[in-house]
Formats: C-alpha cells, sequence, structure tokens
C-alpha cells in the first residue's frame, strides 16, 4: 500500500490509496490485545474450512510488523467460515496515546469501488442495463460521443485519465479539505484531456469511470447512488456501521486519527470532504468482512454477474509493482496466493489521506482479512513497497497460514 507522489503517476497514487507523507517514527504498540477467535453472531463455526481457524497470534505479530514501518494505528480482522478475530496494534492519537477504539471506523477510499461494482451488476442482473452499453445511451453528451461501454469504465480499459483535486501541502489540505466538487463536472474536465488510449484497447486505473458508474446507477434507478448502496447490500447485510457522511467532514462513529505528514511534520487530516465522493464512505473491518464474504459467497449476484465480475485483465507495468501477477475484473483485484499462481484471491485494496485499506479473500468467500492503516508511507518508493508487502503478508498468513 502507499504512494510516492513524486515518482507515481496520481492515478496510481489513488489506486494504491497513500498519502504525501513522509517517514514517522512508530508510535508504542499498545492497544488491546488480540481476543480469542469467537463464532460470529448468529451463525455456527465452519470446521469444513481449510487451514481451520485463524491464528489471532499471528494476526497480531504480522499486525505488529506493520506498525514498526511507523503507522500509527493497525487494525486487522481475520475469519475463516464462522470464526473471526481481530487486532489493534499502535494509538489512535500520537499526542495524546488514545488507545485504538474497538473496530474503529474509517474512509474505506477506493475500496468503495466494490460495492460500486457490484451494484451496477445487480442492476444488470435485473435487465436494467448491460454491461455493454454505451455510457451515451445514459448520460448522453457527458463522454463526448466516445464508444465507452459500461464494463470498460468498471474494468479501466475506457482510456479515460483522472481530474481528481488532491493536495500536497498542509496549506492546499487546509484550503481544499472542506471542498465539495461536482461528479458531473470531474467527469467532464477528465473527458476534456487527452486520453489515455482508445476505449478497450489498453488498461489504465482510472477514478473517473467509477464517478461515470455512479452517475449511472443514479439514471437508471432515480435514487442517489448512496442510497442504492444503502438499500443493496448495507441495510440487509446488517453492515450498521458503514455510511455515506454526504457534506460532513467528520467521522461520527468512534475512529482513530487519520495523519499525513506535510514538510516533516506530522498532520491530522481527519476532517475532510474527500473529492471523490465514494472514497469517503465509512466503514470498520467488521463490516467490509461480511461485505466480501458475503460478495464472493454469492449473496449478493447471481452466479452470471459474480463471473461477469471475476472476468480479469492484467493491471499496467506500474501497478505490477504492487500487486504482482495481479488481475483486475470489474471492481475486484485478484492476487496469487502462492508463487505457482494456482490459488488467487480477491478484494480491493484502497486509500485516500490518511486512511489506507488492504483486503483479500478466497474464491469463495469462506477466508478473508481485513487491515486497516490510518498513515500511508511515501518517502521514498522502497517505503511505500514495503508497507505494501507488510499489509499483504497479513492477508496472506490468513489466507494460507505458514506451516510450524
Amino acid at each position: 500500500m502507499g504512494k510516492h507522489l513524486r515518482t507515481l503517476p496520481p492515478t496510481l497514487a489513488l489506486a494504491l490509496g497513500a498519502t504525501t507523507a513522509g517517514v514517522l517514527i512508530a508510535p508504542p504498540a499498545v492497544g488491546a490485545a488480540a481476543p480469542p477467535c469467537s463464532p460470529i453472531a448468529g451463525e455456527r463455526a465452519d470446521a469444513g474450512v481449510p487451514h481451520g481457524v485463524p491464528d489471532h497470534r499471528r494476526l497480531r505479530r504480522d499486525a505488529e510488523a506493520v506498525s514498526a514501518l511507523g503507522i500509527p494505528a493497525v487494525q486487522a480482522r481475520a475469519t475463516a467460515g464462522r470464526i473471526t478475530c481481530s487486532a489493534r496494534v499502535g494509538v489512535a492519537d500520537v499526542r495524546t496515546g488514545r488507545e485504538i477504539p474497538a473496530d474503529g471506523a474509517f474512509r474505506i477510499a477506493s475500496t468503495s469501488k466494490a460495492l460500486t461494482a457490484t451494484v451496477v451488476l445487480q442492476l444488470v442482473g435485473e435487465g436494467r442495463l448491460g454491461l455493454d452499453d454505451r455510457i451515451e445511451r445514459w448520460l448522453p453528451g457527458l463522454v463526448a460521443g466516445r464508444a465507452i461501454t459500461i464494463r470498460q469504465v468498471l474494468q479501466h480499459t475506457s482510456g479515460l485519465p483522472d481530474a481528481i483535486p488532491s493536495w500536497n501541502t498542509e496549506a492546499q489540505y487546509l484550503k481544499l479539505r472542506y471542498q465539495r466538487y461536482s461528479t458531473r463536472q470531474l467527469v467532464e474536465d477528465a473527458v476534456a484531456m487527452p486520453k489515455l488510449f482508445e476505449p478497450g484497447e489498453g488498461w489504465a486505473y482510472s477514478n473517473t469511470g467509477y464517478l461515470i458508474a455512479e452517475l449511472i446507477i443514479e439514471r437508471v434507478t432515480g435514487q442517489p447512488w448512496d442510497a442504492e448502496f444503502e438499500r443493496r447490500i448495507f441495510r440487509p447485510l446488517g453492515m450498521d456501521h458503514t455510511y455515506w457522511p454526504g457534506s460532513s467532514p467528520d467521522i461520527r462513529l468512534p475512529h482513530a486519527l487519520q495523519y499525513q505528514r506535510f514538510d516533516g511534520e506530522l498532520v491530522d487530516v481527519t476532517s475532510q470532504i474527500p473529492a471523490y465522493p465514494a472514497a469517503g464512505i465509512v466503514s470498520t473491518t467488521r463490516d467490509l468482512d461480511v461485505f466480501f464474504r458475503a460478495l464472493l459467497g454469492g449473496r449478493l449476484l447471481s452466479p452470471a454477474e459474480l463471473a461477469a465480475m471475476k472476468s480479469t485483465r492484467p493491471v499496467d507495468a506500474a501497478l505490477q509493482k504492487f500487486w504482482p501477477r495481479g488481475e483486475y475484473g470489474l471492481g475486484l483485484v485478484s492476487r496469487p496466493l502462492t508463487d505457482t499462481g494456482d490459488e488467487r484471491y480477491w478484494g480491493h485494496d484502497g486509500g485516500d489521506s490518511g486512511s489506507i485499506v488492504t483486503t483479500g479473500f478466497t474464491e469463495d468467500g469462506r477466508r478473508g482479512a481485513v487491515v486497516s492503516m490510518n498513515f500511508g508511507l511515501d518517502a521514498t518508493f522502497d517505503e511505500t513497497l514495503a508497507q505494501q508487502r507488510a499489509a499483504d503478508r497479513v492477508v496472506r498468513n490468513v489466507l494460507r497460514p505458514p506451516r510450524r
């Protein structure tokens, strides 16, 4: 996870979800001791899950390794079958040493793309739109007549660049943190830029495509995109700690502060309205675990739509450095679990200023992990990559525990 804005393209930076921060000295590894793994409320443990229940001691050690890189607050959750456990390492506030809240809330940033794609595919399953419908059919004139399809915007093959505003200094943060942007205007600004390639002839991570997808959800349903997320996903799955705050810059649930470093100083950037609206969705490791298990377990999409979501293309060379042999479906990323690549796992990482998320689940969703970090290292490319690798190890050791 993470990004180094001086060396990585802005779009890649948003994909990986790090900040413009520099090196942070790790705080003391305090916080509640990892609790024993326990059955998920209302569900019985499934002894048939490969490798048995998660090892919460290993989970905590792996979370501590992430924190040791210089991350103030790390939350990790592991689930196998119907057994779940979690670990909290670090502090929620580096000034006061306040403890990280149990299942603390955070902004999920680009992990929201899995939610957007799920709602679009539900509409496909209902016969209300088609993946190969052109954007022009639903939003005439928005993409200037280009032959871009819904499938292409969901798979980052549209050729559309990004025009998402961001901040690189504390002064910019203070000026822009409460600025609201029109989704349509952000798309129009991106369309006015040179195309990256002809639709379908390349692959490049593009937040613009998902802004378009959310506009299509609104056009087809007649409801705000966030209302459809609530009606179709959050409420049915009992994701009671997941919501979109809209114009509020605050996280109303207990949470660790979000940090970014400007000119060598650690700055609390928790109070903000992300320019990319869905990036501001607030959730918890528990709720994201519930979502991905339901999605991959076939409870949100029909087999045909889930298969379409898992139809992948290799990511580009820039993202291959962070997601080796990574492939992108429709709002889902697939990565190899083993060196041979025979086993793969699914999820969607994300992050924005001060909130970094890594996820990974088995093909059937019966085993998975979610990692939340409140700071992204980017002073050098190597430390950015180190954070990504450390978070990946948390996930991989849950999905395929090392032999003892």
